[in-house]
């Protein structure tokens, strides 16, 4: 695995981190409706996915 795909891969698991986070805190303020945080939730399963296809191809 070169470093491209490794930058990649860990970038793609910080914004689904990221993005889980931000759901716990909007979703604890009550800023944020619960439309939105199934969108951030979304948006971070997808990059998980993705992290996961990476590592799958290369291994």
């Amino acid at each position: 695995m070169n470093s491209r795909e490794t930058v990649t891969s860990f970038a793609l698991r910080v914004i689904a981190l990221v993005l889980a986070i931000a759901c716990i805190v909007l979703g604890l303020m009550e800023t944020a409706s619960i439309e939105t945080l199934a969108v951030l939730l979304g948006v971070g399963l997808v990059a998980v996915a993705l992290a996961g296809m990476r590592r799958n191809r290369t291994a």
